[in-house]
């Protein structure tokens, strides 16, 4: 327990207790160091990675890494933004230690969150100027297609109604049409099979198996075994799209949360570190009048 320091008594009422000088020191000293060690995670990430598959750091060694490197980052950087700002502090005479323990608490968390605000409106100013970009370029692009866009409307509308048109006129066998008209009409029963439950209807089937052999000169049979095989295909695709998006989804959420343990880390690191700074700045003795520094000087 840190003692009452043995100084004259001075008027300690009507004074502030927080020294914010020594904060905002604190804070842009944390703020700087972050800046810099995030600076090279980045640069150590780069130099990991390839683009090149199976060549580089897996994607799990570069996550736990990256959570490694933040909590590495907020510790030293709010550490040492704590103990500039206890150790910078003014020096609370005639106080207990308890009321020191607090203030010097105080003064870490503080300069742990102006730092942390700081480095908030930095990544939101700069992720607004990436925003403001891409609007821009998305209006520029709209400009450019608004015709376009207006003369497609109501092709884009019979397209989401293709499939039910192309049923209406089916007959027994497919009608001689050409390649460009056959691969549509193929698109669009594959994309109705998979907007369902992956499988097509057996009428579908049969009807796109007979309009494969007509084109192909396959049998029956090699025509619904080459249906069946696409539509595999394809149903993987959508398999392997949902489960990345749970991938993504999972990352995001564990980035989430490490992020928040990384931020109690640096605040909890930078109230410990302005508790060691104060006692150093408690201890610090003022000489006043005339000193002489004596050297020996061996002969």
């Amino acid at each position: 327990m840190i003692t009452p320091a043995d100084y004259p008594v001075v008027d300690t009422q009507s004074r502030s207790g927080v020294s914010w000088a020594a904060i905002f020191a604190g804070a842009a000293a944390a703020a700087s160091v972050s800046l810099i060690l995030v600076v090279l995670g980045a640069g150590l990430g780069f130099a990991a990675t390839s683009p090149w598959a199976d060549e580089g750091a897996s994607a799990k060694a570069l996550g736990v890494s990256t959570i490694v490197w933040l909590l590495v980052t907020q510790i030293i950087a709010s550490g040492l933004g704590g103990y500039i700002a206890g150790r910078l502090r003014v020096k609370w005479a005639n106080l207990h230690g308890d009321e020191v323990y607090f203030r010097d608490t105080a003064h870490g968390f503080l300069s742990w969150a102006v730092a942390t605000l700081v480095a908030a409106m930095l990544i939101l100013g700069a992720a607004g100027n990436l925003v403001g970009a891409g609007a821009s370029a998305a209006s520029q692009a709209a400009t450019v297609s608004a015709a376009a866009g207006a003369s497609s409307a109501t092709g884009s509308d019979n397209d989401s109604m293709g499939y039910f048109v192309d049923s209406l006129f089916r007959g027994d066998g497919p009608a001689p049409v050409s390649e460009d008209a056959a691969n549509s009409v193929a698109a669009r029963i594959l994309a109705k099979g998979i907007a369902g439950d992956g499988a097509l209807p057996a009428e579908d089937r049969a009807y796109l198996a007979q309009l494969v052999a007509q084109r192909t000169r396959l049998t029956q049979a090699e025509a619904e075994a080459r249906v069946d095989q696409v539509m595999a295909q394809v149903q993987q695709l959508k398999t392997d799209a949902k489960q990345a998006a749970e991938t993504a989804t999972k990352v995001a959420a564990w980035t989430a949360l490490w992020t928040f343990v990384a931020l109690l880390c640096g605040a909890f690191f930078a109230s410990l570190a302005a508790l060691y700074g104060g006692r150093l700045r408690d201890r610090v003795q003022w000489v006043e009048g005339d000193y002489v520094t004596h050297r020996t000087v061996q002969r």
